[in-house]
This record gives C-alpha cells, structure tokens and sequence, in this order.
C-alpha cells in the first residue's frame, strides 16, 4: 500500500540517485502523522470547549493529583511555553472558571495555580474522547505492533532529545 511519502522519496531518488532516500519514509510519515493528529487532538478538545493548548494546562494540573495544584514555573516546565505564554493562558482559563490562582502558602513570592471542579470534569471529558479517538486511529494495528511502534518512538525521541 503506497502513500505520498512514497511518491515523494521516489521522486528524490530519480532525482538525486546519490543520495539515501531512507530517512523519508520514517520521518516524513511522522511529521504527516502530527499534522494529523493535532487536527485530530484539536478537534477531541474542541468539542468540550477547550483548545489544545487549554487541555494541556489543565491535563498537566490533573495529572498532578489532588489537591490538583502546581506553580506557575511547575506548569511551565510541563508545558514548554514561556510565562508570557503561561501567563496569558492562566488569565484565560481563570476567566472561564476553569483554574483559580492563589498566593503560596509557604511562599509569598509565588502563586498555587489550581484546577475547579468544572476545570476537572472539562479536562476529564476531553481526555476520555482524545482516547476514544486515538484508540480507533490505532485500530487497523495488532497489539504487537503497537508495542513494537512504540518501543521504536520511544527510542528515535531518547536519541533525539539526547542529541
């Protein structure tokens, strides 16, 4: 079963025989796969109010465990955003009555951001429908490929974030 990817090396390599197409065919699928999978994900989240961005600062807060707190630099770390960013998507998600924001009790210098009730059973509903989504996108794979799909990311993203 042919794909654009395959379309695209073959072009290459008519073009430039020289040189080893190879790294195409994995990681031009896992960049079309991304494209797909955000839309996917944007799509999940959308249909619970949520943006995708919003989702991950809420699913980092659920994640958490109760009291379902952290610090702003703490939800920063989990996010990879700046604290402009941060900041802004705080004051949003504050406004919607999705997290409320509070002095640190043994910090005077820092803020305990916390996710509300309805901030948890938004965040619950959309993670339950990305993985009722993902898990049909997975569908046409048998568990073994899963794991073995799996285990070969979980490897090429170690080599890549240690490089």
């Amino acid at each position: 079963m042919a794909d654009e990817v395959d379309a695209i090396a073959a072009a290459w390599l008519a073009e430039r025989p020289d040189l080893d197409v190879a790294p195409l065919h994995i990681l031009s699928r896992i960049g079309r796969l991304a494209q797909l999978l955000d839309e996917r994900r944007a799509q999940a989240f959308a249909e619970h109010g949520l943006a995708s961005h919003e989702f991950d600062v809420l699913a980092a807060l659920r994640r958490s465990g109760q009291p379902y707190e952290r610090t702003p630099g703490q939800l920063i770390e989990a996010t990879h955003v700046t604290s402009g960013t941060m900041t802004n998507r705080l004051d949003r998600l504050a406004e919607r009555n999705l997290i409320t924001r509070r002095g640190h009790p043994e910090d005077g210098r820092q803020l305990l951001v916390r996710l509300t009730a309805l901030g948890k059973r938004r965040v619950d509903a959309a993670f339950e429908e990305l993985l009722s989504s993902e898990r049909a996108l997975l569908g046409g794979l048998s568990e073994a490929q899963r794991r073995s799909l799996a285990g070969g990311l979980r490897r090429l993203l170690h080599t890549l974030a240690a490089g």
